[in-house]
């Protein structure tokens, strides 16, 4: 027995600050808010913390019940009555939550000044190995280049640069009844359930529009929205435009996208051959200002194009309806998107998401869906206090900056940027000539300053 490694200690710590996460941020209000009652015996929050237990004691629910190590004092039926509720909203639970970290913690943490953008993007929700899943479609994995049995994950998250709060997403079906394996259960249309199944036949388009608007109505700090190319569309970033978010999105290059250019409309790659490219090593190679026309409605934006680093002779082309910020900022918050990846890769690897829900039923696979969205809120806030000092004490908050937007070998970088940049405007210089002017400047500067610019190297 003495070879058994004794986790208690370390049990005993999960379990605290998972109660004081639920403590702090009202989980039961949260679901209250969202309209998951008991009818009768086990409160609500006692399943909810049991399901959401589970990832971190390392045993499925099959495996607690069959090894009677179930202290819960409810059974699993109890367990699938709740998932399987058609009454609870799952999008306003996780948006309610994600709206009172933001505003309670980490918005606390950084200044006015900071830009906090929402996020969107898509991933396989697999169940390949399913065949009677209620909703089931056939949806393309672009990772593997096929078309797999499972769901699209749409989901809508938040990040101020330094943390990610997933705020809320849909299971996405299909609206093509041919690629539709499984049709819907019936069930009252008055319920929150039927609009769920409805939203899930929906086009990712409009869904992505009620989930920005899910988040708007719940003040969830945010100035930009940002999304790959799969999105991009002048249709798309007008409606985003009018409920009140700027976008930055990757912009597709395609003949049959096109944008008002001097007065002519035009697909990117003939504005891209219009005009003369910045040389030396600028951040972009071209930024021009263009017109989105969609159905007699007209907004201004900006198209940057960037050098594409995988292939030095392609570029790529990111399009902002906010007209006040420069290039290098567009780039930079674009860098941002990242965060969701991340986010896809943690929740599919660690936190179990679609391996451990079993059910056939679309309300059990949403509710699994929340479960794992509030445990990755739960780590986020736990990781923001460990990485940012400024919540270990009073005094951090007195000699401690926040966490940076931008580092300062990043800030160096960017000034040199500037100075290589000025002088090959302003000077007719051969490269060679411009890299001997570079050493010299190198060699001129402090032993400190000389070390963060190598790192930007």
């Amino acid at each position: 027995m003495k070879s058994i490694t004794q986790d208690y200690q370390t049990d005993k710590k999960v379990s605290t600050s998972i109660k004081s996460f639920f403590k702090k941020y009202r989980i039961s209000t949260a679901l209250r808010a969202s309209n998951a009652y008991k009818s009768k015996g086990i409160p609500v929050i006692e399943i909810f913390q049991y399901l959401f237990s589970l990832i971190f004691t390392n045993r499925s629910m099959y495996m607690n019940m069959l090894m009677s190590t179930n202290q819960s004092g409810f059974g699993k039926d109890t367990v699938y009555r709740f998932t399987n509720s058609i009454h609870i909203n799952w999008i306003r639970f996780t948006t309610w939550l994600s709206a009172q970290i933001i505003n309670e913690t980490i918005t606390k943490l950084t200044d006015d000044e900071r830009v906090n953008v929402l996020i969107v993007d898509d991933t396989l929700f697999d169940r390949s190995s399913s065949k009677k899943v209620e909703l089931l479609a056939k949806v393309y994995d672009h990772a593997k280049k096929a078309y797999k049995n499972g769901f699209r994950l749409l989901t809508l998250g938040w990040s101020d640069g330094n943390t990610f709060l997933p705020v809320n997403g849909c299971l996405l079906s299909t609206e093509n009844k041919k690629n539709r394996i499984n049709e819907a259960a019936a069930v009252d249309k008055r319920s929150v359930g039927h609009a769920r199944r409805i939203l899930a036949q929906t086009k990712a388009t409009t869904v992505v529009l009620e989930l920005i608007k899910a988040a708007k109505k719940a003040f969830i700090p945010a100035s930009h929205v940002l999304f790959d190319t799969w999105f991009c569309s002048p249709s798309s970033l007008i409606a985003i435009k009018e409920i009140g978010y700027d976008v930055i999105a990757m912009a597709k290059k395609t003949p049959k996208m096109h944008y008002l250019y001097k007065g002519t409309m035009q697909p990117l790659t003939e504005i891209y051959k219009q005009n003369k490219k910045r040389r030396g090593r600028s951040r972009y190679l071209l930024s021009v200002e263009v017109a989105l026309i969609k159905d007699g409605k007209s907004i201004p934006a900006r198209i940057v194009y960037v050098r594409n680093k995988n292939k030095r002779k392609d570029y790529l082309a990111l399009i902002t309806t906010d007209m006040n910020i420069n290039e290098d900022e567009i780039i930079r918050n674009y860098g941002k998107r990242w965060d969701i990846e991340v986010f896809f890769k943690v929740c599919k690897s660690y936190l179990k998401l679609s391996k451990e829900c079993n059910s056939l039923s679309y309300d059990a696979m949403t509710a699994h869906t929340a479960i794992v969205f509030t445990r990755y809120m739960m780590l986020a806030v736990e990781n923001r206090h460990t990485s940012d000092l400024r919540t270990l004490g009073e005094i951090f908050f007195l000699v401690s900056d926040e966490l940076s937007d931008i580092t300062l070998v990043q800030s160096l970088h960017l000034l040199m940027q500037v100075f290589i940049d000025t002088i090959t405007d302003k000077l007719s210089m051969t490269t060679e000539q411009l890299d001997l002017l570079f050493e010299a400047f190198m060699a001129a500067l402090p032993r400190e300053l000389k070390g963060k610019l190598l790192l930007c190297a």
